[in-house]
């Protein structure tokens, strides 16, 4: 009932995959030594059986190695065996996961079927009516046994058919009773799981898988961790008993149960691509997933290349190797991840919003268009204001180019600060003409103190910032960044060698450049994890971006970075789920309409949701939700409030502006230029 003992990795510093046993899916093994697995669920009536099994061939063509499909009845569950052996027909191997919420007597049929049954342990067995009640310890302990009797039939079934299970917590279904004791909160999510385990273990079944899924990136990180971190304790806990504390179990060396990772109801297009960037690679950042799930609002056979993009940049890392330096104590708490407090420097740091750089690569030749096209991009960028512009300086002919491009800027009308990156030798020559100098500093290379001036000066230090702690004995910076292959762990280094030379509240400038050999869609998700990880990890007080092609796309990408990691809002946020059998309109032509008439109100959070199952409790945080009640039918919400029911489709996004507007949040879209 209370928080974890100890973290969720062995050192934050250092990557470190998560040990865990295999679970067999059919003849997929999850975790342990095996790769990360891509899954994917189709989003046909289950009851359409060769429709289904289409699709399900198509992902698995496309390199889905688990293919999830839903079963919210009995009739759906019995169409599964037809299904798999329409498969087998085609010779298609695919395992099939049956998806169930609700319905236990749907997962025992689905049981006899598929390789791997997931349940939902806010719905499967427990109460969901949106209830507030008070819960006496009795009455609670009596709820918890009567869902564990309705579960244990299916955990007895799984295990005599050699059948895997997921028990996949979802933040926007948590039971009421978990609810009202421990609110909706991430503890809340894996209390839930966890009382679904203690009755797997008992009856000693462990081929069990889990996930902590949410909307809300920073949710599903810290719900992930918080787990990682009990199951940590819990196997320690089992491997020590009756053994004298001396000799107690390593927490991080005993495997534990693999886990699926997923951003559930991420949505469609970059946004879907970056928040799934953001929870999903923040998490494989710290060793945290064996299989995963990109949840688009796209043709589901789109979310299989994400996937496969987030996945190998870690199937093919090993672990860090030992160093000499001891593991670091993170700043904080990374569990339940604040902002960093800092100093105030200019107009970053100090509690203000995280502020956008963008990185343009070294001073241009063509000096006054260069200046024009830059003024022009400026002004494109509309209320997504480019607060800075960074140059790489490395000669004298370059400190004169920007200059001149200074100069030129402004009778343009140009007034964002610029900044220099440059080797420490051209730091004096270029100081005088920047808003803020960037020293690049090298190894062994003493840091320059710098005359005094209007500027702010900004270190760059090296991969392991620890060789640059005695600079901080001549000079302090205003602010600080670190150039690194693996910039989540740095960060975190970068973190505690500030703290421990007492500097601990200097600002943080996260710094990203595209790699030009990767696709825009590679370098989205590359940029989205390398910088969403540490800004949910509190990191980061200035971002700046450079490499996507254009100074729009560097600004509009690390504006969406920002939405995603919950820090700046931009745009509408719309969160809607993939879409599946059970829903019953076409979920990707309606977000689309609802996007169309509602994404100029930014600030605004709206739901599209396919079906009850999640819809109203994923719309926790949302202002208004649009969600499917029957065929060709949508109810509307405000907050987690029906007040609209059964909408014919075609009519559902007019009704839902004139409830915006009878809130009075609707404002009429700007006119065209």
């Amino acid at each position: 009932m209370s928080s974890p003992a100890g973290g969720h990795v062995p050192d934050p510093s250092r990557y470190r995959r998560r040990r865990t046993f295999e679970v067999a899916v059919g003849g997929v093994g999850i975790g342990a030594g095996n790769p990360i697995r891509i899954q994917s669920m189709t989003t046909t009536d289950t009851q359409d059986v060769v429709g289904t099994a289409d699709q399900a061939e198509r992902l698995a063509d496309a390199g889905c190695e688990i293919v999830r499909i839903t079963a919210p009845s009995i009739r759906d569950a019995e169409a599964l065996r037809e299904i798999k052996a329409e498969l087998a027909r085609r010779r298609v191997a695919v395992p099939l996961v049956a998806d169930i919420h609700f319905t236990p007597n749907a997962a025992m049929e689905a049981a006899l079927h598929v390789e791997k049954v997931r349940v939902n342990p806010g719905n499967y067995a427990d109460r969901k009516k949106f209830e507030v009640r008070e819960y006496t310890e009795a009455e609670y302990r009596a709820e918890v046994e009567q869902t564990a009797e309705r579960f244990r039939p299916l955990v007895l079934r799984c295990k005599e058919l050699g059948r895997a299970m997921r028990i996949g917590t979802n933040h926007g279904s948590l039971s009421d009773r978990i609810l009202n004791r421990f609110g909706d909160t991430a503890l809340g999510m894996v209390e839930s799981a966890l009382e679904f385990l203690d009755v797997c273990e008992a009856e000693s079944y462990r081929d069990v898988v889990f996930s902590m899924k949410a909307s809300n990136p920073r949710v599903a990180i810290t719900a992930y961790r918080l787990l990682a971190a009990r199951l940590a304790d819990r196997a320690v806990s089992e491997a020590s008993r009756g053994r004298p504390t001396s000799v107690a179990a390593d927490r991080f060396d005993t495997p534990s149960y693999p886990f699926h990772v997923g951003v559930t109801e991420a949505g469609d297009g970059d946004d879907g691509r970056i928040k799934s960037a953001i929870g999903i690679g923040a998490l494989l950042e710290d060793g945290i997933g064996d299989t995963i799930r990109v949840s688009l609002t796209e043709d589901p056979v789109k979310e299989i290349p994400v996937a496969q993009a987030l996945a190998a940049r870690y199937d093919a890392r090993d672990d860090d190797a030992p160093a000499d330096a001891p593991p670091i104590r993170h700043v904080g708490d990374p569990d339940h991840a604040v902002r960093r407090a800092t100093r105030r420097v200019a107009d970053f740091g100090g509690g203000q919003p995280v502020r956008v750089e963008a990185h343009l690569g070294p001073p241009p030749f063509d000096v006054e268009p260069a200046a024009a096209r830059v003024a022009a991009s400026i002004a494109s960028t509309g209320d997504l204001a480019c607060e800075g512009l960074a140059f790489d300086v490395a000669s004298d002919e370059e400190v004169g180019r920007l200059v001149a491009f200074g100069a030129a800027l402004a009778p343009l009308g140009v007034t964002v600060p610029l900044s220099a990156l440059v080797p420490a030798s051209l730091a004096a020559a270029v100081a005088p003409h920047v808003g803020r100098v960037a020293i690049v500093l090298a190894p062994g290379v003493p840091a320059p103190v710098l005359p005094p001036g209007q500027r702010l000066v900004e270190w760059v230090l090296p991969a392991d910032p620890a060789g640059a702690a005695t600079a901080f004995a001549k000079a302090v910076p205003d602010a600080v960044s670190i150039g690194a292959a693996r910039p989540t762990h740095a960060q975190r280094r970068l973190v505690a060698m500030l703290r421990d030379v007492g500097h601990g509240d200097l600002p943080i400038v996260l710094r990203h450049r595209s790699d030009p050999l990767l696709d825009r869609e590679a370098a989205v998700l590359r940029a989205a994890t390398d910088l969403g990880a540490p800004l949910c990890d509190g990191i980061g007080d200035l971002v700046s971006l450079g490499g996507m092609g254009s100074l729009e796309r560097d600004v509009g990408l690390a504006y969406r970075i920002l939405q995603g990691a919950r820090l700046r809002t931009s745009w509408t946020e719309f969160i809607s789920c993939p879409s599946c059998g059970r829903t019953l309109f076409d979920l990707e032509e309606t977000t689309a309409r609802v996007k169309e008439r509602t994404g100029h109100l930014p600030g605004l959070k709206i739901a599209v949701m396919g079906c009850v199952v999640n819809g109203p409790g994923e719309m926790a945080d949302a202002d208004f939700g649009y969600v499917g009640s029957g065929v060709g039918k949508v109810d509307l919400y405000v907050k987690q409030e029906r007040v609209v029911r059964n909408v014919a489709q075609d009519e559902a996004p007019d009704r839902l502006v004139d409830l915006i507007r009878e809130h009075g949040a609707w404002q009429d879209p700007a006119p065209e230029a």
